[in-house]
């Protein structure tokens, strides 16, 4: 079943209309400077089921696109920050993961080629000259705290570009700065159900000008909360909600004729780089856990204790490579504009599987996408940038509160 792109006729026909809402949309909140999505396509629904505030993967994208990533940063910086010359970017302190250092690199790449000077550092890795990337060390410089005040070379840039997604907390030394992504969207306050609340909205206004179900443009959600699991009494109410959630979602299964039994994934409400997910297709399923498996289900990055659980429909992949193994599109946004696509691939997973292991592999547009497509390109830039709106919508919140 394809019931979305059957319906690309209506995206291109309002493609005007769609253009002059987002313009209108994106005036009213704070678009962020970057972001990143992961969708599942199952032809009968388009959705977004990650949104990343602080992405950590530029290093996938394609080299082609870079031009256009750093004239979006240019836009961006000098309309929110203007006169700005000097960007320094505050990484994660993943000393041992190439990949992310590979990432941090591609980042310092694009703004110095939109025309900025660029450092990189953290005292969190003072210490370290540089680190390990996939293709060259990336070289550090000497970051200092004087009271609110991060200097580099004893010297204050003009804006510090996080990518550092605060999960364990506020660091020092930012409060006299400008920073972006602002540190409220760090996941020590950020949930990601504050995200799909804030996304829902959106995409109701965007399936009523497609005159379309919006169902078919996001994946169905709900927020358990309080739950100490390490108790039987949580576990089973837990159990309970999930059933219930999967019943409805069986109900419109059958009201549009799609053949296949529900999946939820479970998911700590607050970021954990894809681990501590779980899908299941009962509440007995959460019952019957190992230790191992429950413990998996509890972890949290930087230990943080994990007390609310996103429960996500989950979405099959329709998207397959030529050799069969399945296809996860991850769109990288800059100023709100879909500006690189690459795609998670992993022939150990299924259909229904989260592909976000260490056995996926990722590879550009230009070597997958082609296939898919311009009708599911369509969609997935649409689902995306409503992802960016909503990501604005979250911050003006967590300002306003």
């Amino acid at each position: 079943m394809s019931f979305v792109h059957d319906l690309t006729h209506k995206l291109e026909a309002n493609r005007d209309k769609i253009s002059e809402w987002m313009a209108k949309k994106r005036s009213e909140v704070p678009i962020p400077i970057y972001g990143s999505v992961d969708i599942r396509d199952a032809g009968w629904k388009v959705a977004v089921v990650d949104a990343n505030h602080f992405p950590a993967g530029f290093n996938n994208t394609s080299p082609e696109d870079e031009q256009h990533l750093a004239e979006l940063l240019r836009n961006h910086i000098n309309r929110k920050h203007e006169g700005c010359s000097w960007v320094h970017l505050y990484p994660e302190s993943h000393t041992r993961n190439p990949g992310y250092v590979e990432n941090v690199a591609t980042i310092k790449r694009l703004i110095e080629l939109a025309g900025f000077r660029c450092t990189v550092g953290s005292p969190e890795l003072e210490g370290h000259g540089s680190l390990a990337g996939i293709t060259r060390p990336l070289s550090l410089d000497t970051v200092e705290i004087q009271g609110e005040q991060l200097l580099v070379g004893g010297e204050k840039p003009c804006l510090v570009l996080l990518n550092n997604d605060l999960t364990e907390g506020m660091v020092d030394g930012l409060g006299a700065h400008q920073v972006s992504p602002p540190p409220h969207m760090g996941w020590q306050r950020r949930r990601k159900s504050e995200h799909y609340q804030c996304l829902q909205g959106y995409v109701d206004e965007i399936a009523e000008i497609l005159e379309i179900d919006s169902w078919h443009l996001m994946s169905t959600w709900f927020v358990s909360e309080d739950k100490c699991l390490e108790k039987e009494t949580c576990r089973h109410i837990l159990a309970s909600e999930v059933d219930e959630f999967l019943a409805r979602i069986a109900a419109k299964y059958q009201e549009l004729g799609i053949d296949r039994q529900p999946v939820a994934f479970i998911k700590n409400d607050r970021g954990t780089y894809g681990l501590g997910i779980m899908a299941v297709t009962s509440g007995e399923e959460l019952l019957n856990l190992s230790n191992r498996k429950f413990k998996r289900l509890m972890y949290s990055k930087g230990g943080v204790d994990v007390e609310n659980f996103l429960i996500q429909e989950g979405v099959p992949t329709s998207l397959n490579t030529t050799e069969g193994a399945p296809v996860e599109p991850v769109v990288y946004l800059v100023d709100g504009e879909a500006a690189s696509w690459f795609y998670r691939i992993n022939a150990k997973k299924g259909e229904m599987e989260n592909l976000n292991s260490p056995s996926a592999e990722f590879r550009p547009y230009s070597e997958v996408g082609k296939q898919f497509g311009e009708h599911a390109h369509g969609w997935h830039a649409l689902v995306s940038e409503l992802s960016m709106l909503a990501m604005g919508a979250e911050s003006q919140k967590q300002m306003e509160g």
